[in-house]
């Protein structure tokens, strides 16, 4: 079996990245004393897996990873047990076990939703997202290994609006495209003719092809 658990990243955890994010993960789930299923072979490790590895600098509410089992555990006792050995910041709040078949998260994964706090200039961008939504095409510029390529982002922008001083949009997030809230920020501010602002930037869920929450498969 393996369980899916819900997590948030908040705090100052929100500052360290996904591969300080495993590590913290593993000693957590290591000090539990939970029955996890190590690899084969000459240095054995937890097979982890995440839905969708988060930005330095963003939090998140509802992230998602699965913890292959070698033993069965109480969904209630598997929450319990992981959270009184989970660093300050990080803190599960959901879990469902699920037989080893059962599809990948990661693969079920197609959107992300986002609250986006402008730090500067907040009330003329929050202003201008109807008008930015409503065009067409919003080319921009992907940089990617390969090199850079202008694309266009408004395909990837799934909804936007405007909410108690925040931007909240649901952005594409498959291997088929993805978009970033920096991305959406940078042309929204180009659009409305002024330089990029710092945000704050918090991912609230992980949704389905079907726009519902990953975890509620």
């Amino acid at each position: 079996m393996k369980m899916l658990t819900v997590f948030e990243k908040t705090g100052a955890a929100r500052f360290i990245g996904h591969l300080d994010l495993q590590r913290a993960m593993q000693r957590a789930l290591r000090r539990s004393g939970l029955p996890v299923r190590y690899s084969q072979g000459f240095n054995p490790h937890l097979l982890l897996s995440f839905a969708s590895p988060l930005s330095v600098g963003t939090e998140g509410l509802r992230e998602i990873m699965e913890v292959p089992l070698s033993d069965d555990v109480a969904e209630a006792s598997f929450l319990a047990r992981l959270n009184v050995a989970l660093p300050q910041g990080l803190k599960a709040s959901l879990a469902r076990a699920l037989p080893d078949d059962a599809p990948a998260a990661m693969a079920r994964l197609h959107a992300a939703r986002y609250a986006i706090r402008p730090m500067a200039s907040a009330d003329t961008l929050l202003a201008a997202a109807p008008a930015f939504l409503a065009q067409e095409t919003i080319p921009f510029l992907r940089k990617t290994k390969s090199g850079e390529r202008m694309d266009d982002l408004r395909p990837l922008i799934l909804a936007l609006q405007a909410e108690d001083g925040a931007l909240r949009a649901t952005l594409s997030c498959h291997e088929r495209g993805t978009a970033k809230p920096e991305q959406l920020v940078a042309a929204l501010a180009a659009f409305s003719g002024l330089p990029a602002p710092r945000c704050r930037v918090t991912r609230e869920g992980l949704l389905d092809r079907d726009m519902r929450p990953l975890e509620g498969l």
